[in-house]
């Protein structure tokens, strides 16, 4: 199967956006389930994944709402905390644990079904006793990895994303395209292209690696309001 690429790319015929990578108020994310799904329905966005840290209810309210609402179609997903860095996990039917290494959990979103995708992998933020958190790094090249997210659509991950993409070039993996997002504006600013419209379409994409990775750039206002989800968040965190 040929691989497309998302560097000078035309679009896809008929093809469908989905955004991949997204959190609510169930995790860090300031939307609640509701808000986001109302938001969404306003987006050039055919799916989404709700992809709440270490829990999937935000994404089961989303989808309940979204089919209440209709026509936007809502992956039940979760970002884990592995010990070795966050996976994304797409297709889910119950809550993987964190905590445990990156293969297991891996392998564990696969024992039910899921995809596993390698979030913003070169993302590492050093912390106390020398241990680093945030992407895999190069497990990402190691592990049953289903697709890598080559952009993510946070301010200022240019490089992270660089590093992806020549990853999942050299490679031949699946590249999805996730914004992320943790406030409104965000949503939609990095995105997947696939052939088709619906979930089921989008998995094909994946486990058949013909997806193309995009990105939006964000406005003044959007980047404003991101710093302050940054500074409000980085204030919880040390609270907590």
């Amino acid at each position: 199967m040929v691989r497309l690429s998302g560097v000078g790319c035309t679009p896809l015929a008929k093809s469908g956006r989905a955004d991949l990578h997204m959190h609510t108020s169930a995790s860090d994310g300031w939307p609640t389930a509701q808000e986001l799904v109302d938001h969404v329905r306003q987006l050039s966005l055919d799916v989404i994944a709700v992809t709440d840290h270490d829990t999937i209810e935000g994404a089961l309210r989303a989808q309940a709402h979204a089919v209440i609402r209709g026509r936007l179609q809502v992956i039940v997903g979760e970002e884990v905390s592995s010990l070795d860095g966050h996976i994304v996990g797409l297709f889910l039917e119950r809550r993987i644990a964190p905590g445990l290494s990156a293969a297991a959990t891996v392998h564990a979103i696969h024992e039910q079904g899921g995809l596993a995708i390698a979030a913003h992998p070169f993302w590492r933020t050093q912390r106390n006793r020398g241990r680093t958190v945030h992407g895999v790094g190069w497990l990402a090249a190691n592990l049953d990895f289903d697709a890598i997210e080559v952009e993510n659509g946070t301010p200022g991950f240019y490089v992270f994303n660089q590093m992806a993409h020549r990853l999942s070039d050299g490679l031949g993996s699946a590249e999805t395209g996730s914004s992320d997002a943790h406030i409104l504006d965000a949503v939609g600013r990095a995105y997947t292209e696939f052939y088709g419209r619906t979930p089921a379409d989008l998995r094909n994409a994946i486990e058949s690696r013909r997806t193309v990775a995009r990105r939006w750039r964000y406005k003044a206002v959007g980047l404003m309001r991101y710093a302050a989800w940054g500074l409000n968040h980085q204030r919880y965190a040390v609270a907590g």
